[in-house]
Protein backbone atom coordinates (compact mmCIF):
# COMPACT_ATOMS: atom_id res chain seq x y z
CA UNK A 1 0.00 0.00 0.00
CA UNK A 2 1.24 3.41 -1.04
CA UNK A 3 1.80 5.81 1.40
CA UNK A 4 2.17 10.11 0.65
CA UNK A 5 2.94 12.72 2.47
CA UNK A 6 2.49 16.67 1.67
CA UNK A 7 6.07 18.52 1.89
CA UNK A 8 4.70 21.06 4.10
CA UNK A 9 3.66 18.66 6.33
CA UNK A 10 6.15 15.53 7.03
CA UNK A 11 4.26 14.37 9.76
CA UNK A 12 0.86 13.82 7.92
CA UNK A 13 0.59 10.24 6.04
CA UNK A 14 -1.93 9.07 3.80
CA UNK A 15 -2.06 5.51 3.26
CA UNK A 16 -4.24 4.13 0.36
CA UNK A 17 -4.78 0.71 -1.05
CA UNK A 18 -3.34 -0.71 -4.29
CA UNK A 19 0.41 0.59 -5.53
CA UNK A 20 1.54 4.16 -6.40
CA UNK A 21 -1.17 5.17 -9.34
CA UNK A 22 -2.89 8.18 -10.11
CA UNK A 23 -5.69 6.31 -8.90
CA UNK A 24 -4.12 5.75 -5.71
CA UNK A 25 -3.06 9.08 -5.62
CA UNK A 26 -5.95 10.99 -5.97
CA UNK A 27 -7.33 8.53 -3.38
CA UNK A 28 -4.98 9.72 -1.12
CA UNK A 29 -6.34 13.78 -2.26
CA UNK A 30 -9.68 12.23 -0.99
CA UNK A 31 -8.39 11.91 2.67
CA UNK A 32 -6.47 14.98 2.61
CA UNK A 33 -9.77 16.79 1.93
CA UNK A 34 -11.22 15.27 4.43
CA UNK A 35 -8.57 16.25 6.98
CA UNK A 36 -8.90 19.81 5.84
CA UNK A 37 -12.56 19.67 6.08
CA UNK A 38 -12.12 18.30 9.36
CA UNK A 39 -9.48 21.13 10.67
CA UNK A 40 -7.21 18.60 11.50
CA UNK A 41 -4.83 19.58 8.56
CA UNK A 42 -1.99 21.81 10.47
CA UNK A 43 -1.09 24.20 7.67
CA UNK A 44 -2.88 26.45 5.31
CA UNK A 45 -2.10 25.27 1.44
CA UNK A 46 -2.82 28.96 -0.02
CA UNK A 47 -1.61 28.23 -3.12
CA UNK A 48 -3.50 25.34 -3.74
CA UNK A 49 -2.37 21.92 -4.03
CA UNK A 50 -2.59 18.54 -6.32
CA UNK A 51 -1.66 15.06 -6.09
CA UNK A 52 1.30 15.51 -8.15
CA UNK A 53 2.57 17.22 -5.32
CA UNK A 54 1.90 14.49 -3.14
CA UNK A 55 5.25 12.69 -1.76
CA UNK A 56 5.43 8.70 -1.81
CA UNK A 57 6.82 7.41 1.38
CA UNK A 58 9.10 4.73 1.03
CA UNK A 59 10.30 2.61 3.55
CA UNK A 60 13.53 2.15 3.77
CA UNK A 61 14.48 -1.02 6.13
CA UNK A 62 17.72 -3.04 6.70
CA UNK A 63 16.18 -6.54 7.08
CA UNK A 64 18.94 -8.53 8.86
CA UNK A 65 18.04 -11.99 7.85
CA UNK A 66 17.39 -10.69 3.98
CA UNK A 67 19.03 -11.73 1.36
CA UNK A 68 19.29 -7.98 -0.17
CA UNK A 69 20.78 -6.71 3.67
CA UNK A 70 23.34 -9.46 3.05
CA UNK A 71 24.09 -8.91 -0.33
CA UNK A 72 24.32 -4.88 0.50
CA UNK A 73 26.13 -5.72 3.41
CA UNK A 74 28.65 -8.07 0.66
CA UNK A 75 29.11 -4.59 -1.70
CA UNK A 76 29.58 -3.00 1.16
CA UNK A 77 33.15 -4.39 2.54
CA UNK A 78 33.82 -5.10 -1.41
CA UNK A 79 33.48 -1.01 -1.44
CA UNK A 80 35.61 -0.58 1.59
CA UNK A 81 38.14 -3.21 0.65
CA UNK A 82 38.56 -1.37 -2.83
CA UNK A 83 39.34 2.07 -1.46
CA UNK A 84 41.59 0.77 1.39
CA UNK A 85 43.76 -0.79 -1.35
CA UNK A 86 43.41 2.62 -3.52
CA UNK A 87 44.38 4.54 0.04
CA UNK A 88 47.33 2.72 0.71
CA UNK A 89 48.85 2.35 -2.68
CA UNK A 90 48.66 6.24 -2.92
CA UNK A 91 50.05 7.30 0.68
CA UNK A 92 53.34 6.86 0.05
CA UNK A 93 53.48 9.44 -3.25
CA UNK A 94 51.22 11.76 -1.35
CA UNK A 95 53.55 11.71 1.28
CA UNK A 96 56.11 12.36 -0.66
CA UNK A 97 54.24 15.43 -2.32
CA UNK A 98 53.74 16.70 1.27
CA UNK A 99 56.73 17.09 1.76
CA UNK A 100 58.19 18.93 -1.11
CA UNK A 101 54.95 21.49 0.04
CA UNK A 102 57.37 22.61 3.02
CA UNK A 103 59.77 24.19 0.08
CA UNK A 104 57.34 26.58 -0.81
CA UNK A 105 57.18 28.16 2.75
CA UNK A 106 60.90 28.02 2.98
CA UNK A 107 63.21 30.90 2.08
CA UNK A 108 65.07 28.84 0.14
CA UNK A 109 64.79 29.26 -3.48
CA UNK A 110 63.29 26.75 -5.99
CA UNK A 111 63.05 26.06 -9.81
CA UNK A 112 60.84 26.25 -12.25
CA UNK A 113 61.32 22.06 -12.32
CA UNK A 114 61.01 22.12 -9.09
CA UNK A 115 57.10 23.87 -8.85
CA UNK A 116 56.60 22.15 -12.16
CA UNK A 117 57.30 18.55 -10.34
CA UNK A 118 55.31 19.85 -7.57
CA UNK A 119 52.17 20.97 -9.43
CA UNK A 120 52.18 17.73 -10.77
CA UNK A 121 52.37 16.40 -7.08
CA UNK A 122 49.05 18.55 -6.07
CA UNK A 123 47.30 16.00 -8.07
CA UNK A 124 48.65 13.09 -6.28
CA UNK A 125 47.56 14.09 -2.66
CA UNK A 126 44.28 15.67 -3.91
CA UNK A 127 43.35 12.01 -5.03
CA UNK A 128 44.98 10.43 -1.76
CA UNK A 129 43.16 12.94 0.22
CA UNK A 130 39.77 12.06 -1.55
CA UNK A 131 40.19 8.30 -1.08
CA UNK A 132 41.34 8.22 2.79
CA UNK A 133 37.92 10.75 2.91
CA UNK A 134 36.05 8.42 1.43
CA UNK A 135 37.50 5.47 2.83
CA UNK A 136 36.89 6.71 6.25
CA UNK A 137 33.33 7.20 5.10
CA UNK A 138 32.45 3.67 3.87
CA UNK A 139 34.72 2.36 7.45
CA UNK A 140 31.92 3.86 9.47
CA UNK A 141 29.34 2.17 7.12
CA UNK A 142 31.27 -0.87 6.69
CA UNK A 143 30.72 -1.49 10.37
CA UNK A 144 27.09 -1.83 10.37
CA UNK A 145 27.50 -4.45 7.09
CA UNK A 146 29.85 -6.46 9.37
CA UNK A 147 27.08 -7.10 11.72
CA UNK A 148 24.93 -7.71 8.92
CA UNK A 149 27.24 -10.71 8.32
CA UNK A 150 28.08 -11.96 11.24
CA UNK A 151 24.55 -11.93 12.13
CA UNK A 152 24.07 -13.98 9.20
CA UNK A 153 26.55 -16.09 9.92
CA UNK A 154 25.51 -17.10 12.90
CA UNK A 155 25.41 -20.95 13.43
CA UNK A 156 21.68 -21.69 15.05
CA UNK A 157 21.79 -22.18 18.71
CA UNK A 158 21.15 -26.00 19.93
Amino acid sequence: MPQYTLPQCPEIVLTVPGKDSAKAREKAMDQLMQLMDEGKLPTELEDGFSSEQLVEVKEVSMDTTGEDAITQAVQILNNLATLKLKVQESRGEALEVRKAVDILFSDQSVTEEEITRLKEGFKVLKNFAQANLRYQEARAKAEQARQVLDQALKSPEK
